[in-house]
C-alpha cells in the first residue's frame, strides 16, 4: 500500500513537472497554445459532425418510413373501402386489423420525428456555435499575436533608445571627475605638506638670508665706490 502512494505521489509530482513546462512554452510561444486550441476544437468540430450525420441520417429513415407507411394505409384505406363495397367481411377485418396497426405505428413514428427533427436542429446548431467559435479563435489568435508582436518591436526599440541613453557618459564623465579632483587635491596637500616641513622652512630662511647679505654687500660696494670717487674729486 505505501509502494502504491509513493507511486501516485510520484505521478502527481511527475504531471505537475510536466503541466508547469507546458505552460511555460505556451507563455514564450502563445501562438503554440493557441494553434492547440485550435486544432482540439476543429478535432471537436470533426466529431459533432459525424454525430450530427447520423442524426441528420435517422431523421430521414424515419421520414422515408413514414411516407412508406402512409403511402401504405392510403392503400389499406382505399382496399378496405373496396371489400366494405363488395361485402367482404372476412377481408375487411383484416383489413382494419392492418390499418389499425399502421396508425398505431405512424403514431409512434410520427413521435420519432418529432424527437429527429428536434436532435437534428440542435445537433446543427451545435455545430454551427463550434464552427463560429474556431473562427473567433482563429480571429482572436491573429489580434492577439498581433498585439505581441507590436508590443515585442516596441520594446525593442525602446531597448535600443536605453541603449542611445547618455547615462552611461554622465557617470564617465562623474568618474573622470572625481579623479580629477582627488589628483589636484592630493597634489595641494603634498605642497602644503612640504611648506610645513622643517627643513624647507629653513631652506626658505638660508635663501632669504642669503639674499640679504649679498644686498648688504651691494650696499656696502655702493658707499666704497662712492667713497672712491669722492676722494678723487677732492685730490683734483
Amino acid at each position: 500500500m505505501a509502494d502504491i502512494n509513493f507511486l501516485g505521489r510520484l505521478s502527481n509530482l511527475w504531471s505537475g513537472f510536466v503541466s508547469l513546462w507546458i505552460t511555460d512554452v505556451e507563455k514564450r510561444h502563445p501562438e503554440i497554445a493557441y494553434q492547440n486550441a485550435i486544432d482540439s476544437m476543429i478535432e471537436k468540430y470533426g466529431k459533432l459532425k459525424s454525430a450530427t450525420a447520423a442524426i441528420m441520417r435517422r431523421r430521414e429513415e424515419i421520414s422515408a418510413r413514414l411516407e412508406s407507411e402512409r403511402s401504405e394505409l392510403a392503400a389499406i384505406s382505399a382496399d378496405l373501402n373496396a371489400a366494405l363495397a363488395t361485402g367482404q367481411d372476412e377481408l375487411g377485418i383484416v383489413l382494419i386489423q392492418k390499418k389499425n396497426a399502421l396508425e398505431a405505428s405512424l403514431k409512434t413514428l410520427e413521435q420519432e420525428m418529432e424527437q429527429a427533427r428536434g436532435d437534428a436542429q440542435e445537433a446543427k446548431d451545435s455545430l454551427m456555435q463550434v464552427k463560429a467559435e474556431i473562427q473567433k479563435l482563429k480571429d482572436e489568435k491573429d489580434r492577439m499575436l498581433a498585439q505581441m508582436h507590436s508590443a515585442q518591436a516596441r520594446l525593442k526599440i525602446q531597448n535600443q533608445l536605453d541603449g542611445l541613453s547618455v547615462d552611461a557618459e554622465v557617470r564617465a564623465l562623474d568618474n573622470v571627475r572625481e579623479h580629477i579632483k582627488n589628483t589636484v587635491a592630493e597634489a595641494k596637500m603634498g605642497s602644503e605638506l612640504r611648506d610645513s616641513d622643517l627643513d624647507v622652512k629653513l631652506a626658505k630662511l638660508r635663501q632669504s638670508s642669503g639674499a640679504i647679505t649679498a644686498r648688504q654687500q651691494l650696499e656696502e660696494m655702493k658707499r666704497a665706490r662712492s667713497a672712491q670717487t669722492d676722494g678723487a674729486g677732492k685730490s683734483m
